[in-house]
């Protein structure tokens, strides 16, 4: 069903379930809607909206979950369209637009002013076809009719797994090709417990006689995936990282190491050994202000490239306003096909989503890591890679993940020593593989990796494709 004020859409099919079949069906015009039996509450409404990269043919559209509607990005690769994988990707927060990964990062064109973009010529879509989804609802152009919310990460699995299947079936030419779902930031929760989902998900599409999803990989990039261990880092990224000179005083130093273990022990008991509500809340609260406060006013997201600040991301990363001017032009959202209910200004950031979530307990309410030892499991690879001067979701907690992490083949892992890894004959960062598991870092690079660092993001990324060692 359309939503309500929605002009009619021109509609596939509403009998039985046949395929689509391919992207060259749909109009630029109207949005083409595709449904599943599979998952009958789902539809996707999807048109081509070709913008920001005249090169390669994009798409627009929505997941439509009855009154809730999330909009998507979708690329097709600059080498081979029809042979290349298949790339998800989305940003964090929670609450966090992924048209910052898309007009920022790693997208086929970087937003210059209000009405404008350049080709970006280290995009991932080089070796890869890209979604960037504005997920859960309520982030970005996504929006709810009657005020429904996503506020869990498990709940929002749904949603992506359902989308994906849809997206599978009806687009043949898509059909086992290999699937990469990839995030960064709170994507380190958000893509294990995805990957996990349709994993499972894919046990239901065979009894159903359908095609299985070939989820090939997860790939997180700055991921606060594990606060157990984040928490403790900030000490180390602050006072003694071997990679970074020291920030704050000794005396200060000293007064952080010694309330380190007074919040890892809070934190376990509260928040890992038994959930509950209130003691794990005041857990976080003690480890946020013991191992942080000193960093206020500091850029979270990169430790060498001081502003004013994490409070407006704008004054760190002008960027950031520019593709809020752009995607608040009421021509760009035309073109881009946004429902009525969801014009207007542009914000790349949701509070109320985050702090639903954080009201949930989501931030630490489950043992994210845990579901990728499972998928390591069950064959699948997992690709955790850092900028090596962010704060926020640093290097240390994320080495000290990986070294935690418990699968039968651990051992292959952590019995690897860190190497350089090289693009064009230069030091790149560091590494280790074992496993079915990298772990990686990229030297000058913070929070937003291919931001700072396009050629060595780029490289990693199709290296990873590839099903190369770095």
């Amino acid at each position: 069903m359309a939503p309500s004020g929605q002009a009619a859409f021109a509609s596939y099919d509403d009998g039985p379930f046949t395929p689509l079949g391919d992207l060259d069906l749909l109009a630029s015009s109207e949005y083409t809607t595709l449904t599943h039996p599979v998952f009958p509450r789902y539809n996707v409404r999807v048109k081509q909206s070709n913008f920001c990269d005249g090169g390669v043919r994009a798409y627009t559209g929505y997941i439509d979950v009855q009154a809730r509607h999330l909009f998507f990005y979708f690329f097709e690769s600059r080498r081979d369209p029809n042979m290349d994988d298949v790339i998800f990707w989305t940003n964090g927060g929670p609450g966090a637009s992924s048209t910052m990964g898309l007009f920022m990062e790693l997208g086929p064109c970087r937003v210059t002013d209000a009405n404008t973009t350049k080709s970006h010529p280290h995009s991932w879509n080089e070796h890869a076809n890209i979604f960037f989804v504005d997920q859960p609802v309520g982030v970005g152009f996504s929006y709810a009719e009657y005020g429904e919310t996503v506020s869990t990460t498990h709940e929002a699995a749904e949603d992506i797994a359902a989308f994906m299947t849809i997206f599978f079936e009806h687009f043949t030419k898509f059909k086992g090709r290999a699937l990469h779902l990839a995030g960064e930031s709170y994507g380190g929760r958000y893509i294990p417990v995805f990957a996990a989902t349709i994993y499972d998900k894919n046990t239901q599409l065979v009894d159903a006689g359908l095609t299985p999803i070939n989820l090939t990989s997860i790939m997180i990039g700055n991921g606060c995936t594990d606060f157990a261990s984040m928490y403790p880092s900030y000490y180390d990224v602050q006072c003694q990282d071997p990679t970074f000179p020291a920030i704050q005083s000794v005396a200060d130093c000293v007064r952080m190491k010694q309330l380190v273990p007074r919040c890892t022990k809070r934190y376990q008991e509260s928040c890992i050994d038994k959930l509950d509500s209130i003691d794990c809340t005041a857990a976080v609260a003690f480890c946020s202000t013991a191992m942080s406060e000193l960093f206020v006013g500091l850029n979270h997201y990169d430790r060498a490239r001081p502003c004013k600040g994490a409070a407006d991301i704008t004054e760190c990363y002008p960027i950031v306003k520019d593709i809020g001017d752009y995607l608040s032009n009421p021509d760009i959202q035309e073109r881009l096909g946004v429902d009525p209910a969801a014009r207007g200004n542009f914000s790349h950031g949701t509070p109320s989503v985050n702090l639903a979530f954080r009201q949930h307990l989501d931030h630490w309410g489950f043992p994210a890591q845990y579901y990728i030892s499972a998928l390591l499991e069950r064959g699948m690879r997992a690709l955790i890679y850092v900028g090596a001067t962010d704060y926020i979701c640093n290097w240390i907690g994320n080495e000290r993940m990986t070294l935690a992490l418990e699968w039968t083949k651990q051992e292959e892992f952590r019995g690897e020593p860190l190497r350089e890894w090289m693009v064009e004959g230069q030091v790149a960062g560091v590494t280790r593989s074992g496993g079915g598991l990298t772990y990686a870092t990229i030297s000058g690079a913070g929070h937003m990796a291919p931001y700072d660092k396009p050629v060595e993001s780029l490289e990693l990324a199709n290296r990873w494709l590839a099903g190369e060692l770095l």
